[in-house]
């Protein structure tokens, strides 16, 4: 059983990072564990760069099937690092310099923004299924962070909090895109965004942000390991599709991605991983599937 101080098996090679650790757990599972706990795994400006880089690396890694995204130390992370961006927020307030208005200023910022917006879009659109396991303090950022991944499972004493009116701004990474079509309930999320105000695991239960709530910490990642390595067992084919049909589908309409589902399958359907299913089946053995 995993512990909050337990090290994961070794790093998995190519993926050598500052503020992430990428170990392999199991067989086609990795763990990407965000790994700044002095810090309670806050965000600064090179974690929003890595994060991008490494879900890019995942999502075309063959020896990959499933991610356990994770946090290092006592909190899953207290979100956007204030002091290491303090400098560019402070820069942002400086009078224009000659030859520099507002509007060119915004465009850079603008450009900044998106940067910071497709890291995140990198869980999402990662071709491997992500399931974010929170405990403790998930704050800010954090909330933008697991909107993006697929499956969310907390500890008990998992807290949440769309933090930003806090420090002076709409948050800009996700949450208020995604969280709306995760809960189904635009007045939940209004409040929450407006107020900043916590909640804790259960109530993320109940409004179906997280959809397992473990007793603690060890539990917890057993839970997502089992998950991960069940999902990494099925056809890589099928659940590449599966997920990639599921994004296409949030936003688009029926017939849209009906239409779409049909060109796909008309492809995928041929591949050999059908049969060695149905051999397993009818064997009751579990079969293996190439890597992709």
């Amino acid at each position: 059983r995993r512990t909050l101080c337990s090290a994961a098996e070794g790093l998995v090679a190519g993926y050598e990072f500052e503020t992430l650790r990428v170990t392999q757990p199991a067989e086609h599972v990795y763990e990407v564990q965000l790994h700044r706990p002095e810090k309670s795994n806050a965000m600064n400006r090179q974690f929003w760069k890595e994060i991008a880089d490494c879900f890019s690396r995942v999502s075309d890694d063959a020896e990959c099937r499933a991610v356990v995204l994770s946090g290092a130390g006592k909190n899953f992370t207290a979100g956007l690092d204030l002091e290491d961006h303090m400098e560019m927020f402070m820069a942002m307030q400086a009078p224009a310099s000659d030859g520099d208005d507002v509007a060119r200023r915004a465009f850079r910022l603008r450009q900044f923004i998106k940067l910071y917006q497709e890291s995140f879009t990198s869980v999402e659109q990662c071709a491997k299924p992500v399931i974010a396991a929170v405990h403790s303090a998930c704050v800010g950022g954090g909330v933008d962070l697991i909107c993006a991944a697929d499956i969310r499972y907390s500890s008990a004493d998992a807290w949440f909090c769309i933090k930003e009116v806090d420090i002076g701004l709409a948050a800009d990474v996700g949450t208020l895109q995604r969280l709306p079509r995760i809960v189904g309930n635009e007045s939940l999320v209004r409040e929450l965004a407006y107020t900043a105000r916590r909640f804790h695991a259960h109530e993320a239960q109940e409004m179906g942000l997280v959809s397992r709530v473990l007793p603690d910490y060890a539990s917890l990642m057993d839970a997502a390991m089992e998950t991960a390595r069940t999902i990494a067992a099925k056809s890589p084919v099928a659940v590449a599709g599966t997920k990639d049909n599921l994004l296409f589908a949030r936003d688009h309409s029926v017939p849209e991605s009906l239409e779409r589902m049909a060109v796909w399958n008309a492809a995928m359907l041929q591949t050999q991983d059908i049969v060695k299913a149905a051999q397993g089946t009818m064997t009751k053995s579990t079969p293996s599937f190439s890597k992709l």
